[in-house]
């Protein structure tokens, strides 16, 4: 059952990741990226309240948030700092990049996710696993050439760094989510880490990007940043559940979550109309074959 509620959430990623690029389209980064925050605070901030103050409504059913202390809530803030960095430096990238880009150097993130496993958890690669490793890594070299085709270059652009460097804080999240999922209630870490990254966006958008609002890309409204909060939600709640699972394997669930490029990529060929897709499209296959030997090296 873990395995559906993995390629449901991918879906929905891919879904999210093409609402974002449509957001950040001539527009202010931090802006977009604190209305995300503020409209996913919005939609769990009544699951917290009902569950706190009417606690037999919602007992027994997957939206209850049991009241936890600061023992828990401390684990919770660590996890909202990794996210919401991964997100600032996904933000910018995504803004500046292709999203036929973008997505497969996400897919690249399952590659990180073992590494990391590997590192942290003493895990071992089998043949399988290597062979997706290497695929993984052929095809973010390929990628680059592609990207030359744009003038992209992987070596001398900033905004390439931002989304490896996002996938990179997005993998240790991915492991920490393990780690968490171990001993912790799925909405109570979802509901509140939403609400901390609201409350960790105020000062960044106050300081960082109010007094130069005038000297940057002016912000504009856009129904697509309602959007995004909405299948980000659905997309992490799913994604959750599944790790909440005792047979669920994280490596799986990363891999599978991944699969959300094939829809972002769609999207960045009928809807952005993006370049060089014939080439992309082989890179984006590569991805997806090394994805599909992590997952045989898993089972």
């Amino acid at each position: 059952m873990w395995l559906l509620f993995a390629f449901l959430s991918a879906a929905l990623l891919g879904f999210y990741d093409a609402f974002k690029k449509q957001s950040l389209r001539d527009n202010a980064v931090l802006p977009v990226l604190f209305l995300n925050t503020l409209f996913s605070s919005l939609i769990f901030l009544p699951f917290i309240l009902v569950s706190g103050f009417v606690p037999h409504f919602l007992q027994g059913t997957l939206f209850y948030v049991p009241a936890v202390g600061w023992e828990v809530h401390k684990f919770i803030i660590l996890k909202s700092f990794i996210v919401l960095s991964s997100w600032i430096f996904g933000y910018f990238g995504m803004k500046h990049l292709p999203l036929t880009i973008v997505g497969p150097i996400n897919a690249t993130r399952p590659v990180m996710v073992l590494v990391g496993a590997m590192l942290v958890f003493g895990e071992r690669l089998n043949l399988y696993q290597w062979f997706g490793v290497m695929l993984a890594v052929l095809s973010f070299l390929m990628l680059s050439r592609s990207g030359k085709k744009e003038g992209i270059d992987f070596k001398h652009n900033k905004w390439i760094y931002f989304i490896v460097l996002a996938a990179v804080m997005g993998a240790i999240s991915g492991l920490y989510d393990k780690y968490l999922m171990k001993f912790l209630n799925p909405m109570v870490v979802q509901s509140w880490y939403n609400v901390y990254q609201l409350f960790i966006m105020c000062p960044i958008l106050l300081l960082l990007w109010y007094p130069k609002r005038k000297e940057t890309t002016p912000f504009h409204w856009d129904w697509t940043i309602i959007l995004i909060s909405v299948f980000l939600s659905a997309a992490d709640f799913v994604y959750f559940y599944a790790l909440s699972y005792d047979d669920s394997m994280i490596s799986i669930v990363s891999m599978i979550r991944r699969g959300s490029v094939v829809v972002s990529f769609l999207f960045g060929a009928l809807f952005f109309r993006e370049k060089n897709l014939k080439s992309k499209a082989v890179d984006l296959i590569l991805v997806l074959i090394g994805m599909f030997f992590l997952y045989l090296g898993s089972k």
